[in-house]
């Protein structure tokens, strides 16, 4: 195994854990933040409804960041090296590495709209 190999599948395992440790936290921080929320028929539903919805946020943040970043690193890399035969390329590159980090934006954008519906 190459040590570019080694050091995407360190930096893959570090983003796994570091999402899922977060999704953990904001899981069992849920039930607490409940206790702001507006009551509801059954304080039970709230806490899990909470819950899952901070744990989706998470989520949707911490694949979506995973996402793009594997995205960045295939496009970056075919692009530095099409640059490096045809420097010309440079602006329409740059788009392409763009669209590949904007996923990581459309990630956030849905838990923020996931944290908005939850109040």
């Amino acid at each position: 195994m190459t040590t570019t190999r080694k050091f995407g599948a360190a930096v893959l395992a570090l983003g796994l854990l570091v999402g899922f440790g977060a999704t953990a936290l904001l899981m069992l921080a849920g039930g607490a933040w409940a206790a702001d929320a507006p009551a509801a028929a059954a304080p039970r539903a709230a806490a899990e409804i909470w819950t899952w919805g901070l744990a989706s946020a998470a989520a949707s943040t911490a694949l979506a960041a995973l996402g793009a970043g594997f995205a960045v690193a295939r496009v970056g890399t075919a692009a530095v090296g099409a640059l490096a035969e045809k420097p010309e390329l440079f602006g329409r590159l740059l788009i392409f590495v763009g669209l590949a980090e904007g996923i990581a934006i459309y990630g956030l954008i849905v838990s923020i709209l996931i944290l908005n519906r939850l109040g």
